[in-house]
């Protein structure tokens, strides 16, 4: 059976479920829960406010009016010290690096429906090591028309021109400078709530176009075989149990179609793949709310060379509430990603997050995050694993300005046969944003 008749089964399915669904929900519902479905909030989580989602109208910044759109510009000044720039395992060395992150963002300020547009750039200047100098750029807008109070559709598209930090995986070691890259993406969404039912679709279009490194001797570090287009289609069936419960199912199907074909020496990675979860999204009360899902995921690789990857999927987020002033963010997935490890085809990514911000002060927020990563590449003898803590704090000055300071550490262990870079890194950035 190919994806996307499995896709198709599987939406069909869903609509089977969400029809059962609405009628046992319907059988225990309270008046309660008959007047939010009629006004179309069942799955409204907003009983608490997140503290980085807290509106600051004292502190934010008010924009520039431009007939029926609003303008605004902003630019963040960061100063960072990294004490492992190259992400080596031994003879780290430290530098200094100024990143000036210029952003303008426009937004209509219309009852209904709604136009945004953005361009930014990060511009990074290192103290000694030139060669790490780069200048990456994203400019994209996205359009939502609200069809009806049940119904909306929404499109974006992007384009960025990027540089791999030398923390990835599959950064190119060998490459005097950063490997850069362009990626161009598309999307189109919709979303429609019939009382205790609300089933959702979208489509992505992701293009990834490497440009190759060379080594201090001048020798090409090819990266024409990570070229590729990235397509995926999501079908969602969600149905309400209650005003602060509801269960779901999700489907979707993906397509990973590389530029260079297959040589005598070289195996493509065309791959075509489906993630199929159910869970649950849900509030308790004031204190807490999430979403859980868990399934089976599997990407199938069109050369015989690569072993196909299957297993459980899974996915997470929660908040958490302990105070008002206080929140907790708990996050996890574990999901196939594309490999540019020769030999190896993809590999089964599990991660972890833990974050934690508090509201000192009505303009000061202190944050503290943990992650782990593990990363199991299938056809060759790695495994990756990744730690990182962040402490952090900022301070809105007025409108205009704010500040933060922050420290960092992160950590990678390889192991196998194949293993790559094991390697530590410290970082301590301080910054300033003025905004308008």
């Amino acid at each position: 059976m190919s994806i996307v008749s499995r896709s198709l089964t599987v939406l069909i399915a869903m609509g089977a479920a969400a029809q059962a669904g609405t009628a046992l929900a319907q059988s225990a519902s309270s008046t309660l829960a008959q007047a939010q479905a009629q006004s179309g909030d069942m799955f409204a989580r907003d009983r608490s406010v997140a503290v980085r989602d807290r509106p600051h109208p004292e502190y934010e910044a008010m924009g520039l009016p431009m007939g029926g759109f609003t303008v605004y510009p902003k630019l963040d000044i960061i100063g960072e010290y990294n004490d492992n720039v190259f992400a080596t395992a031994t003879g780290a060395v430290d530098d200094v690096i100024l990143r000036l992150r210029p952003e303008i963002a426009v937004s209509t300020d219309w009852n209904r429906s709604s136009i945004t547009a953005y361009a930014r750039s990060t511009i990074s200047q290192y103290a000694e090591y030139d060669s790490e100098n780069t200048t990456d750029y994203d400019l994209g807008g996205a359009a939502r028309l609200d069809v009806s109070r049940a119904m909306n559709i929404v499109g974006g598209a992007s384009f960025g021109h990027q540089s791999e930090p030398r923390t990835t995986a599959s950064s190119g070691s060998q490459s005097e400078k950063p490997i850069e890259y362009d990626v161009a993406s598309g999307y189109i969404a919709a979303t429609r709530t019939s009382g205790r039912v609300k089933m959702s679709g979208r489509a992505d279009i992701r293009d990834f176009d490497y440009e190759d490194g060379y080594t201090s001797a001048g020798v090409v570090v090819d990266q024409d075989d990570r070229d590729r287009t990235n397509t995926s289609f999501t079908g969602r069936v969600d149905v309400a149990l209650s005003p602060a419960t509801a269960l779901f199912v999700q489907a979707t199907a993906n397509d990973r179609d590389y530029d260079l074909p297959s040589t005598l020496t070289t195996a493509a990675r065309d791959s075509s793949g489906y993630e199929i979860l159910a869970g649950a999204n849900f509030e308790l009360g004031a204190v807490a709310r999430g979403e859980i899902a868990a399934g089976y995921i599997e990407q199938n690789f069109d050369e015989s060379v690569y072993k196909d990857l299957s297993g459980l999927g899974a996915r997470a987020s929660l908040e958490w509430f302990p105070t008002q002033l206080t929140t907790v963010t708990f996050t996890g997935a574990r999901t196939i990603e594309d490999s540019a490890i020769i030999g190896s085809g993809g590999y089964v990514s599990t991660n972890l997050a833990v974050q934690v911000d508090h509201e000192l002060q009505r303009n000061v927020i202190l944050s503290g995050q943990v992650t782990y990563g593990n990363d199991d590449y299938d056809g060759i003898d790695r495994t990756d694993k990744r730690f990182g803590a962040q402490a952090s704090a900022t301070y809105l000055i007025n409108r205009h300005l704010g500040a933060s300071v922050a420290v960092s550490h992160y950590e990678q262990s390889s192991d196998g046969a194949d293993n790559g870079v094991s390697f530590d890194m410290n970082k301590l950035m301080v910054s300033l944003v003025t905004q308008f």
